[in-house]
């Protein structure tokens, strides 16, 4: 995860140095196209450090349609949370949204939407934590049409961060719900 975290922030650098007001996006080469910028969090608000994850996306042309890559690449896995809240915001319904999409054009898949926590706080805390996260992205999906029965949940609380470190930027990245295609 380190290795994508770095390609998502090269390529980001890449598209802000090369960015104009009147492009849409920019050509990178024949097989990295940039699809949507998203709006990042208000910089002076509490969580920030949030807006440095929503990263731009990238199509690229070798990826197998309805894998979990198509899932990760296309359209976005995860949404993140501000500290110990489990509601869905504005972000985190935008990707949710395409999210739902892609599972309508492909009714034959399951997923897992698995709940995860910073370290700050006890286990305990931090499972329930990542339960309730993870049950909020599911409601939301039921919501946008997606059957129940097409979704687990499970929390992993503060067990597999997503990047080690005891600063803002490590914590508002291990706030997250993850989308996994069973």
């Amino acid at each position: 995860m380190f290795t994508r975290n770095i390609l998502m922030l090269s390529v980001v650098a890449v598209l802000a140095a090369c960015s104009s007001n009147d492009e849409e996006g920019v050509l990178l080469d024949s097989s990295v196209i940039p699809i949507d910028q998203q709006a990042g969090y208000d910089p002076n608000s509490a969580d920030g450090a949030l807006a440095e994850i929503y990263d731009a996306e990238v199509v690229t042309s070798n990826i197998a349609p309805g894998t979990q890559q198509d899932l990760i690449v296309n359209v976005g896995d995860r949404v993140f949370f501000g500290t110990d809240r489990f509601d869905i915001d504005n972000q985190a319904r935008q990707v949710l949204e395409r999210q739902a999409d892609f599972l309508n054009r492909y009714p034959n898949l399951t997923i897992t939407v698995e709940g995860h926590a910073d370290e700050r706080g006890t286990r305990e805390y931090n499972l329930a934590l990542g339960e309730r996260r993870a049950q909020a992205v599911k409601n939301y999906l039921i919501a946008l049409g997606i059957s129940q029965s097409r979704i687990d949940t499970i929390s992993f609380g503060k067990e597999r961060p997503e990047e080690l470190g005891a600063n803002a930027s490590a914590w508002a990245q291990n706030r997250r719900g993850v989308t996994v295609i069973r």
